[in-house]
C-alpha cells in the first residue's frame, strides 16, 4: 500500500491525464499505479492524497468517515461573528445544507508560501483569513460557504486531512513525500508522525 502527500500547486489539476493548458499530477509525481484520493480544484493549492489502495482511498474520500479537512480561505472583507457562526452552523447552498463546521479568523500562517500569481491587491478592500474544518467534500463547497455568508473566497490552501497537517511536512508547492496511512488517524490504532519515505521537490 502506498500514500503520498503532495503540496498540489496553484492552478494544476488534480488528474493524471494530460490537458491542453495546465500542469497536471503527471508534472510532480511519478510514481506508478497511484491516484488522487479526493480532489482540490486548479485553483485551490495544499494537501492532496494519493493512494494505489482503493479501499483506503474511499475511506478518504467518504464523508461516512467523518476525516475532517481543515482549510484555510482568504476572504474578501473581515468576516463578523455573525458569519462565522453561520459557517459553524452550516449553510444553506441551494442544492444542500452543509454541515456543522469549525471556523475562526486566523492571522496569515508565516508558513505559507507566497502564491504564483498572488491575489489581486486592492488597497479599498482588506481581506481575512478564516480556518475552516468540515467534513464533506462537496464541489467548490468552501469558497461557496464563504461566498453564501458575504465574503468571496480569494485564495484556498488545504492545509489538514485527519491528523495529518501540511507545516508539519514541510512541503513546498509540488513537493511530495510517502507516508504511513496511521498518520491519518483512520486506523484503530494510535496514530504515529509521518514517516517521510521518498520524497520530490
Amino acid at each position: 500500500m502506498t500514500l503520498i502527500a503532495l503540496n498540489k500547486p496553484f492552478n494544476m489539476m488534480s488528474q493524471f491525464s494530460a490537458h491542453p493548458t495546465r500542469a497536471t499530477l503527471a508534472d510532480c509525481v511519478r510514481v506508478p499505479g497511484v491516484y488522487p484520493a479526493g480532489r482540490l480544484d486548479a485553483d485551490s493549492e495544499g494537501l492532496l492524497l494519493l493512494t494505489d489502495d482503493g479501499a483506503l482511498q474511499a475511506r478518504i474520500a467518504d464523508p461516512h468517515h467523518k476525516l475532517a479537512k481543515t482549510y484555510l480561505a482568504q476572504v474578501e472583507g473581515v468576516p463578523d461573528a455573525a458569519a462565522l457562526a453561520a459557517l459553524a452552523a452550516g449553510v444553506d447552498l441551494g442544492d444542500f445544507r452543509t454541515l456543522p463546521a469549525a471556523a475562526r479568523v486566523v492571522a496569515e500562517p508565516g508558513w505559507l508560501w507566497t502564491r504564483d500569481p498572488p491575489i489581486r491587491f486592492r488597497a479599498a478592500i482588506p481581506t481575512t483569513w478564516i480556518e475552516l474544518q468540515i467534513r464533506e467534500g462537496k464541489n467548490r463547497q468552501v469558497r461557496r460557504m464563504t461566498a453564501a455568508v458575504g465574503f468571496p473566497t480569494l485564495r484556498l490552501v488545504r492545509v489538514g486531512i485527519g491528523n495529518l497537517a501540511l507545516p508539519q511536512l514541510g512541503l513546498a508547492p509540488g513537493a511530495w513525500c510517502e507516508i504511513d496511512p496511521a498518520a491519518l488517524g483512520l486506523s484503530r490504532q494510535a496514530p504515529r508522525p509521518p514517516v517521510r519515505r521518498r520524497y520530490k521537490s
